[in-house]
C-alpha cells in the first residue's frame, strides 16, 4: 500500500485562506495562523453587517416617511395607521421613494389616510 501525504490539500487550504486575507494589514495577509483568525473574524463581521444593513435601511425609510408625514400635518404612526385602515398596502421602501420623488402623490396618500381615520 502506497503512502499518501496530505501536502497538496494542506497547501490548497492555506492558499485559500491567504487569498481571502489579501489586502489585510501586516502579518494578517502573510502568515497563515493570523490570516486564518482575521478571515474568520471578517466573516463574522460580514454576517452581522448583512443583518445591520436591513435594519439601517428600514430606519432610513421610516425617517423619510416621518419627515414627509410631518409636512402633511401628521406623524408617522398616524399616517401608517390611516394607510392600513384605508387598505393601502405599500411597503416603507416604496413610501419613502414616493415621498422623495413625488411629493404630490404622497400628499394624496396622506389625505386618504386622514380620511380613513375620520
Amino acid at each position: 500500500m502506497a503512502r499518501i501525504k496530505g501536502a497538496t490539500m494542506t497547501r490548497k487550504r492555506r492558499n485559500k485562506v491567504l487569498k481571502l486575507a489579501k489586502g489585510y494589514y501586516g502579518s494578517k495577509s502573510k502568515l497563515f495562523k493570523t490570516a486564518k483568525q482575521a478571515v474568520m473574524k471578517s466573516g463574522q463581521y460580514a454576517y452581522i453587517g448583512r443583518k445591520q444593513k436591513k435594519r439601517d435601511f428600514r430606519r432610513l425609510w421610516i425617517t423619510r416617511i416621518s419627515a414627509a408625514a410631518k409636512m402633511n400635518g401628521m406623524n408617522y404612526s398616524t399616517l401608517m395607521n390611516g394607510l392600513k385602515k384605508a387598505d393601502i398596502t405599500l411597503n416603507r421602501k416604496m413610501l419613502s421613494e414616493i415621498a422623495i420623488s413625488n411629493p404630490e402623490g404622497f400628499k394624496d396618500l396622506a389625505e386618504k389616510a386622514k380620511a380613513a381615520l375620520n
